[in-house]
């Protein structure tokens, strides 16, 4: 492609809304432009950098046996009314009515689709194990769109769906995705992790997300760099430091004014925070087939630890959480600042497995200016539910080694779901095993977001001047830029019948040969600046940039750079295939060296 026809403009500065770097140098390099919030369009150069990865993730599933489908964008509201995610899910799906007034809704993921697909076309066991996939648009209305394509609203996504008559089949489907998702990543060039994940509106038994861990993440993961154990935050377990044995002390009321919060009463009372009790308010949607209730909800941490609100949810089996309002929380008889379960009536407690293990506590009185001081669970009250309800922190204590873990930020590039009999019960999706009973279909979902691994690479590979793409994401292999052109442009002189030792000719020749040798060659033409070319080249972030100029003739050849090192040589005309060849083997072998083997962890 010569850079005079290219549809694309690279730019001197980042749109003033850019966030954060691989949002800045795709719209300063002609590789992205936004439509409207969480809306982008992607231009030739993004295209070609999309195809790379949507190949690499083709080769890696079909490997384990995947085969492409293409699935509707649109689906008929009936079957997420089928599995009842249509009530479940919030704003964040789109709805719309077609001109017959049916519900409809844009595709968020496909597993009612992949549903209704096996309903139709599986009878047998003699037909599982399967393993289908399509590179698919979704739509997602998020309601915080930000970092370029690190969030958005519209996206393509791979997904896959596995489809087995039992367990052990899944885990299988499972742990080969786990891997290839491993190659997947590693041949684009991208360092991940994966980490134990909440289920989400996905549902089913088990979820990982392969995480690019970079400071503009919006997750927040818990690693234990001696053992290994990693896990989302949302879910991450820990071992919570005992409270020491003590005689069980009478109940006692004690004036507390003017003291609503864990750091005042530890203050004021000269207790150390682990000695308090939390409470924590919330007004839970609870799904009961089709009706959505709303319940008061009670909950109850230790004073020096913090309420997870994902595991709450999902102890609950809510849709969401909402804080509840003050008055919501007096009129169940509490008293917002001063409250405990002690002497209420009539509502849901639920309190962290750390509280009934922790004597003596200090809790709210439910009156104005008052705290009960050691409070104790069982005696003093019960709980509806005792679970693990509390966040992990920074230095808190790995569950299977107890040293200290540490808090990392992440990009989730990647997510796989053991979905079990979620959506296939719902919708019938059965098959007859070799006895002639009826089975569920049992499936799982793996995703990866092409647009956000885009994005994820260029955040990996980069430096103050522009992209550095890996070579095997790269829009192309070569950009190969001719200089001193302007003066011959002028004069008009044909290249074709010019001087063959001159800039342009050389230049058009080799742009020819490459392209005949199976390169993908970028062609700068145009009429400017060796300053501009160079800094478009950076820009841009070609891995190989090769330079036709006369001080690079007079100097015997044709100057070449990798993008990602200082070093420039002159490499003699007649050598510079055999050279590009050597350079591209190795930049490959350096990608190839990062894919091995992971060992799949529970």
């Amino acid at each position: 492609m010569r850079m005079s026809q290219l549809f694309s403009q690279t730019l001197r500065e980042a749109p003033a809304d850019a966030e954060v770097v691989s949002h800045k140098l795709l719209v300063r390099g002609g590789y992205i432009q936004q439509l409207a919030a969480g809306i982008f369009s992607y231009l030739p150069l993004a295209k070609r950098v999309l195809t790379r990865i949507e190949n690499i993730m083709r080769d890696e599933i079909n490997a384990i046996g995947g085969q492409e489908i293409t699935m509707p964008v649109v689906h008929p509201a009936e079957i997420w009314k089928e599995t009842e995610r249509w009530y479940q899910i919030g704003s964040e799906m789109g709805r719309f009515h077609d001109k017959s007034g049916r519900d409809m809704v844009l595709a968020m993921t496909h597993e009612e689709v992949v549903a209704d697909l096996v309903r139709r076309t599986i009878q047998s066991y003699k037909q599982l194990p399967a393993l289908i996939y399509h590179i698919q648009t979704k739509w997602r209305d998020d309601p915080r769109p930000r970092a370029g394509l690190i969030r958005v609203r519209e996206f393509t996504m791979k997904d896959s769906y596995s489809l087995d008559t039992d367990q052990e089949g899944l885990d299988q489907q499972y742990r080969a995705h786990y891997q290839a998702y491993f190659n997947i990543f590693h041949r684009c060039g991208l360092p991940v992790r994966a980490f134990k994940s909440d289920v989400g509106m996905m549902g089913g038994s088990m979820a990982h997300e392969f995480m690019f861990l970079t400071p503009i993440g919006e997750d927040t993961l818990l690693v234990c760099e001696n053992c290994g154990y990693a896990a989302n935050r949302q879910i991450a377990r820990f071992n919570k430091p005992p409270a020491p044995e003590e005689t069980l002390l009478p109940l006692e009321k004690v004036s507390t004014p003017e003291t609503k919060t864990i750091e005042e009463l530890a203050q004021l009372l000269n207790v150390p925070k682990s000695k308090t009790a939390k409470a924590i308010f919330f007004v839970a949607s609870m799904i009961k087939g089709k009706e959505t209730n709303q319940q008061f909800v009670f909950a109850i941490v230790r004073g020096d630890m913090e309420l997870n609100e994902t595991k709450l949810a999902n102890i609950l089996k809510a849709k969401e959480l909402r804080p509840a309002l003050e008055s919501e929380i007096v009129a169940v008889g509490a008293v917002p600042g001063y409250a405990s379960p002690v002497g209420l009536k009539g509502i849901l407690v639920v309190v962290d497995d750390a509280v009934p293990e922790s004597p003596n506590l200090v809790a709210g009185a439910n009156q104005e200016g008052f705290h009960f001081l050691n409070v104790n669970y069982e005696r003093d009250y019960v709980a509806d539910i005792i679970a693990d309800i509390a966040v992990a922190e920074e230095r808190s204590q790995c569950p299977d080694c107890n040293n200290p873990m540490s808090i990392q930020r992440g990009v989730e590039v990647g997510n796989i779901f053991k979905l079990g009999t979620r959506y296939s019960q719902a919708m019938g999706a059965n098959f007859l095993d070799k006895d002639g009973k009826t089975h569920p279909v049992i499936m799982g979902s793996y995703g990866i977001g092409s647009g956000r691994l885009m994005a994820s690479i260029a955040e990996q590979h980069h430096d103050d001047f522009g992209l550095i793409w890996p070579i095997t994401v790269t829009p192309y292999h070569l950009h190969l830029t001719l200089l001193d052109n302007k003066e011959q442009h002028k004069a008009g002189i044909d290249s074709s019948e010019g001087d063959y030792t001159h800039p342009q000719t050389v230049a058009e020749n080799l742009y020819v040969q490459l392209q005949a040798a199976g390169y993908d060659v970028l062609f700068d033409d145009r009429i400017e600046s060796p300053g501009v070319k160079f800094n478009d080249a950076d820009l841009i972030g070609i891995p190989i940039r090769m330079t036709v100029s006369k001080r690079s003739l007079e100097a015997g050849g044709i100057e070449i750079k990798r993008r990602d090192q200082r070093e420039k040589v002159i490499i003699p005309i007649d050598e510079v295939p055999a050279y590009i060849e050597s350079v591209i083997t190795k930049l490959l072998a350096e990608i190839d060296q990062k894919v091995v083997t992971i060992p799949f962890e529970e």
